[in-house]
């Protein structure tokens, strides 16, 4: 090995990361792009005679490998959560009086504000300061590696100015700015390839190339606005944290603003709103975080977002167009959905012919009807709906929308439920519901079985080779390779992912039976609370109400589910075939809450009832909304009522707030 090499191989690699932060990221360079060019070229020379001398970030690597067979799925070690949506003033007030209210709090909380920009959410993980790997947000969980597309965009930097021990795990937005995506488009065209309708879909599309080489060549940029865990940075709040990568090389959004009192932010909204139209950039709102990492520990995260944070959107976009006709879906739960046909129109940069109608009462109160021109509407990425008819652009031909008395589909009776807005097929043999629910099942929402795709299951319903749940882990290669589209290969493939699944997270597989009110939240506190699908099957509808977070539809369609005869048919014909849901490991015995049962009632005097909630569960115990036999503990705070009356005579035991926290520390 040439030690002159290596020496002037570091070296070009320190001129052209800086040279290149300096062009991409600070937008002042001090170097010809000629000059740039001669130090690239060089390093490629010297890489070419030295290949030992590669290294994992060296710039070279930004140009591509080889492209992939297809995308790994990455665990993220902490869940990239998505933020709630307000559309107004009055929704960031009441998200600020919801904080003030959990932290128990009167004094002014401090925020950071930064543009939400149209892009795609992806996480950067540093080794030693040296980026080692990269992948999409995905569901939050688990994300597509795509490191070999990341390290092709200019800005993202493949070592850091300064070193940071051990992980640090980035998160941040790809996005490609106006004149980029105008560029790009241009290249389409000329090319004869589809344009792309939006920089979001032009970046997510670019990311999601197999070859590298692709991504390279498109204008992608970067925006860093956190990391996993800010307690490896040392820093204490938001803004230092975003002063801090900034300070390792990352770029930063420049509008990002600290904000000390509720008064800052809305002028923060209003500055940001009016600089849009101008920005190089597409932005759908504003971000708005509570500063210090204190507070946000104290405030946690509900089941899909923060709670210490909110997306601001802007104003939606609008546009008016004419609705030709209304079709009605039937979903797996045999609710019937109008979804309305529109003459094609561009809304914010998207085409939209399709957009949702809710319900009957929502279609009757807006008096839509059939020729009318209307009012759509996007929201950031809500599916367009139709605000009103355009009353005035009437000439009488218009025709009443009417809600039909017989599933467009099985042509059973439709019901409207007592209290519901929704009318359904109940319809047990309908045949849209059992595609439905037989593809969701499937699907990533359940339990993701690659190569059973909606379009396959479709096929195999109508050939009567899967009618049921049962029927998919009863497939052989034979039944499907001589299938259309089918082949040996991909015939085992499928069996073989199906096999795969048979051992799924007891969570996982609950959500996927499609129950009605189940979604992945439910799912999870059946898990949390319970060892087995046996147990879950076997609750009562009591049972099921004492656990914290599950509401009285909930637990009533839980238990009629499982107490069918049809579904008890199935699950013992999943036991023969192998198919057993696996609950997670069990939570250390030895948590100071362990086997305990609490219930609070009163007025807390230093916690938030959320907060008292989440030391319970954090410490090993469970949540009771009633009293009753299972519960073990009663916190009693100020003006408790008559669940402290009872749970004496039960013979309870009745803790104070301060003997509970005392509980905490054994």
């Amino acid at each position: 090995m040439s030690l002159p090499a290596k020496k002037r191989i570091l070296e070009l690699h320190r001129l052209l990361r800086e040279h290149a932060h300096r062009y991409y990221t600070l937008d002042d360079p001090t170097i010809s792009d000629g000059e740039y060019d001669l130090l690239f070229h060089e390093l490629l020379d010297l890489e070419e005679r030295f290949p030992e001398l590669i290294t994992p970030d060296s710039p070279s690597r930004r140009v591509g490998g080889a492209p992939l067979k297809k995308f790994t799925q990455v665990d993220h070690r902490t869940p990239m959560l998505s933020l709630e949506n307000g559309f107004g003033d009055d929704d960031f007030l009441a998200f600020e009086e919801r904080l003030l209210r959990y932290l128990n709090r009167t004094a002014p909380i401090p925020y950071v504000t930064e543009p939400k920009l149209d892009g795609l959410a992806v996480e950067l993980v540093f080794q030693d300061g040296i980026m080692v790997q990269g992948s999409t947000r995905g569901d939050g969980i688990t994300g597509e590696e795509i490191s070999a597309q990341l390290r092709t965009i200019p800005v993202i930097p493949l070592r850091l100015k300064r070193q940071i021990a051990g992980l640090l795990e980035v998160r941040g937005e790809v996005f490609m700015d106006k004149d980029g995506f105008s560029r790009l488009n241009e290249e389409q065209t000329l090319a004869g390839r589809p344009v792309f309708a939006n920089p979001r879909n032009a970046a997510a599309g670019s990311l999601r190339q197999l070859d590298p080489a692709v991504t390279a060549a498109r204008p992608l940029k970067f925006f860093a606005y956190g990391v996993a865990d800010p307690v490896v940075t040392g820093c204490a709040t938001q803004f230092e944290l975003l002063r801090l990568l900034q300070e390792l090389g990352l770029p930063v959004n420049d509008l990002t603003r600290r904000c000390a009192t509720i008064q800052d932010v809305l002028s923060s909204f209003r500055d940001l709103q009016s600089k849009r139209l101008s920005l190089g950039y597409e932005i759908d709102g504003m971000v708005v975080k509570v500063d210090p990492f204190d507070l946000q520990d104290r405030l946690g995260s509900k089941a899909r977002a923060p709670r210490w944070a909110i997306a601001w959107k802007f104003a939606a976009t609008q546009a008016t167009t004419r609705l030709i006709d209304v079709e009605f879906q039937v979903g797996r739960t045999g609710a019937v959905t109008p979804v309305a046909i529109l003459a094609p129109v561009n809304v914010g940069g998207v085409m939209v012919s399709r957009a949702t109608l809710h319900n009957q009462d929502e279609f009757r109160r807006k008096d839509l009807r059939l020729g009318d021109t209307v009012l759509v509407q996007r929201a950031g990425d809500v599916i367009p709906e139709v605000i009103k008819p355009i009353i005035d652009g009437r000439d009488g031909t218009e025709i009443p929308i009417m809600m039909p008395d017989r599933c467009p589909v099985c042509r059973h009776p439709l019901d409207r439920p007592e209290g519901e807005a929704v009318t359904r097929c109940f319809n047990p043999l309908c045949q849209a519901q059992r595609i439905r629910a037989l593809s969701h099942f499937t699907s990533k929402a359940g339990l993701d079985i690659e190569g059973l795709g909606k379009k396959y299951m479709e096929q195999l319903f109508e050939l009567g080779i899967i009618r049921d749940i049962q029927d998919i882990f009863s497939l052989s290669p034979e039944k499907l390779a001589h299938l259309e589209g089918w082949g040996e290969k991909s015939a085992q493939n499928v069996i073989a992912a199906i096999e795969a699944k048979k051992h799924p997270p007891l969570s996982r597989f609950l959500a996927a039976l499609g129950i009605r009110f189940v979604g992945e939240v439910t799912a999870s506190l059946l898990e949390d609370h319970f060892g087995s699908i046996s147990e879950v099957s076997a609750a009562s509808r009591e049972d099921l109400l004492e656990i914290n977070g599950i509401g009285e539809q909930a637990a009533t369609s839980i238990a009629e589910y499982f107490t069918d005869a049809t579904t008890r048919d199935m699950l013992a014909r999943l036991q023969e075939l192998g198919v057993t849901p696996a609950a997670k490991a069990d939570k250390p015995k030895n948590l100071p809450l362990s086997g305990y049962t609490i219930l609070f009632t009163g007025t807390l005097k230093t916690l938030s009832r959320d907060e008292a909630k989440m030391l319970v569960r954090g410490h090993g115990g469970q949540i009771a909304t009633t009293v009753s036999s299972k519960l073990t503990h009663l916190v009693a705070g100020e003006k408790a009522g008559s669940k402290l009356k009872k749970a004496a005579e039960l013979g309870k035991t009745i803790l104070s707030e301060e003997a509970f926290l005392e509980m905490l520390q054994r």
